[in-house]
């Protein structure tokens, strides 16, 4: 194991595990990789607002980051009343939490996306004053018009693409369905922010698009919630914007090199959500390929990769992958390796040891089919289909109840009456509130670790 660290870059680290022993004819390795990320504090370790002196980050300067928030303001906005406000009120909360210095903007979106502050295409840089003046700019944001989120995104990449900073990332906060755009439009918009700047998404009440709003975060390598009370927004924003201010590296790809004959079935992040990384890899030269993890700051991250290798007799060992944490140069430069581990795969005839599966392995398998039969379990109960809803739902408790994954535990139990979680028996319930169906679509991604 390598590690890599310099002023402004945490430390980062790179375990691999897995059971790399395969039956005569066995092809197929799969390992977890778990990369820890340390050394920048959960804030960047600098205050975040009010601090007289200049921040510090690591051994160097704070990374220079630039936020921009994108607050819906369509007409359904106002119903009722108390959301418009409870979105202001959240907005000048994260702006109190931008540590002085950050560049940052608000974008107010409708069917068109408008600059609230500070305008004429620039972004504003943190300090008393500028978060002073943002927060009366909020008194301006009116809720009518249309959804179209695509050009919210647009206007904020061109805003963040014009600072010169380390950290971009975006804040959004939709109540609504994207009804003034087609879906195509979204999709293209999504493609092009991509590898731009990384995005939190948010949805507020139980009038939005659980799969729109988890698209937008999937594509923009961030997180995505349900706030079903509009009262929870500022708590919910502040806590974001911490978390954006704790970030001390962007762009950081997980690279993976593979020899001749070696095929990658998939790489997906496992913990703490899911999320497939399969279809982003972009080459990185001879049998390299990258995955984009986005920004960092001190936390631990799971991924699963599955690799193909060629029939091998037993007592043949071979390298099955080299994976690297990949940070991009400056100006082009040659790129950095933070961390590397190495997956293996040994041919034996001892079929306790190829048989075994990995515990971590094992978990995320889990896991992730948990993530997938609560969104299968969903889509059928509003398509009528409750047998089928049954079935899938009653997996999902199975699963749940055998990985200790609590929280969605609970969350399953407001859908169904839980008969016996061991096996899966559950029944419907006859009436679900819209929220809690929409909470445990939104969260169904989420995972828990491995327990110790």
């Amino acid at each position: 194991m390598a590690n890599f660290s310099k002023s402004n870059v945490p430390q980062f680290s790179v375990e691999v595990y897995q059971n790399e022993y395969l039956p005569e004819g066995g092809r197929e390795v799969n390992a977890i990789v778990t990369v820890v990320s340390t050394g920048g504090g959960t804030t960047g370790g600098v205050p975040l607002s009010g601090a007289a002196a200049t921040p510090t980050h690591v051994a160097g300067q704070a990374p220079k980051a630039a936020v921009v928030i994108m607050v819906d303001c369509s007409g359904s906005m106002d119903y009722p009343p108390t959301k418009m406000r409870n979105a202001r009120d959240a907005t000048a909360a994260a702006i109190d939490t931008l540590r002085d210095g950050t560049s940052f903007a608000v974008v107010g979106g409708t069917h068109v996306a408008k600059e609230v502050y500070p305008g004429n295409g620039r972004l504003a840089v943190a300090d008393a004053h500028t978060k002073a003046q943002a927060k009366e700019a909020l008194r301006a944001l009116s809720a009518g018009g249309g959804t179209a989120i695509g050009t919210w995104l647009r206007l904020t990449d061109r805003l963040l693409g014009a600072a010169d900073v380390e950290i971009r990332h975006g804040i959004l906060l939709t109540d609504g369905r994207n009804e003034h755009e087609a879906p195509e439009d979204l999709r293209a918009a999504l493609e092009s922010c991509a590898g731009r700047f990384t995005c939190d998404a948010r949805g507020v009440g139980t009038d939005w698009e659980v799969k729109e709003v988890t698209a937008i975060a999937s594509a923009l390598l961030g997180t995505a919630d349900i706030v079903a009370d509009p009262a929870g927004l500022a708590a919910d924003f502040t806590q974001m914007m911490e978390n954006t201010m704790g970030k001390g590296v962007a762009d950081v790809a997980l690279r993976l090199w593979t020899p001749v004959g070696v095929e990658i079935k998939f790489v997906k992040q496992v913990a703490p959500t899911v999320v497939d990384l399969t279809g982003r890899r972009t080459e990185a030269g001879p049998r390299a390929g990258d995955y984009p993890t986005g920004s960092w700051g001190d936390e631990s991250r799971d991924y699963h990769v599955c690799v193909k290798v060629p029939e091998a007799g037993i007592g043949q060992e071979m390298l099955a992958s080299r994976v690297s944490l990949i940070l991009p140069g400056p100006s082009g430069g040659a790129p950095k390796t933070l961390s590397q581990g190495l997956v293996r795969a040994v041919w034996t005839e001892d079929m306790v040891a190829s048989t075994s599966i990995n515990p971590q392995v094992a978990h995320y398998t889990g896991q992730a089919e948990l993530a997938q039969v609560i969104q299968q379990g969903l889509n059928a109960r509003k398509s009528g289909d409750f047998d089928g809803a049954t079935a899938k739902l009653g997996r999902a408790v199975q699963l749940a109840s055998a990985s200790g994954n609590e929280d969605t535990a609970k969350l399953l139990s407001k859908v169904v009456d839980v008969v016996d979680a061991a096996t899966g028996t559950v029944r419907l319930k006859a009436k679900v509130a819209e929220a809690d169906s929409m909470t445990l679509e939104t969260r169904s991604t989420k995972t828990v670790r491995v327990k110790k």
